[in-house]
């Protein structure tokens, strides 16, 4: 069974930094694209940013400059790295990925991990 786990959340202040991690596992045969979605409280999840498995990547407007998507192939990694950090980018963040398995194409997603910007 497939799942992506994400690390690294919690309470930071504004202008600060954090790292966040997704781990895919299972039986995974092939990773495509992978992204981090958010969601604020009473509001859509929306794009943040995401990676294609030869590196090409593509962010929100919101977080262009301040927030960096990469990937390990190997360890079927994504990580975000989200500097100058503002309250606005309080939420919930996602990890998405397609990825082939034994059951074929599909779109994963993790349960989210919590990021708060306050002072």
């Amino acid at each position: 069974q497939v799942q992506l786990v994400e690390s690294g959340g919690g309470l930071v202040q504004p202008g600060g930094s954090l790292r966040l991690s997704c781990a895919a596992s299972g039986s995974i045969f092939s990773i495509n694209t992978m992204g981090w979605y958010r969601q604020a409280p009473g509001k859509q999840r929306d794009l943040v940013a995401t990676i294609t498995r030869g590196g090409s990547t593509n962010y929100a407007d919101s977080v262009k400059g301040r927030f960096t998507i990469s990937r390990d192939n190997a360890k079927n990694t994504v990580y975000l790295q989200m500097n100058s950090l503002k309250p606005e980018d309080t939420a919930v963040y996602y990890c998405n990925a397609g990825l082939i398995s034994h059951t074929g194409f599909m779109y994963y997603w993790g349960k989210g991990t919590l990021v708060t910007v306050s002072s």
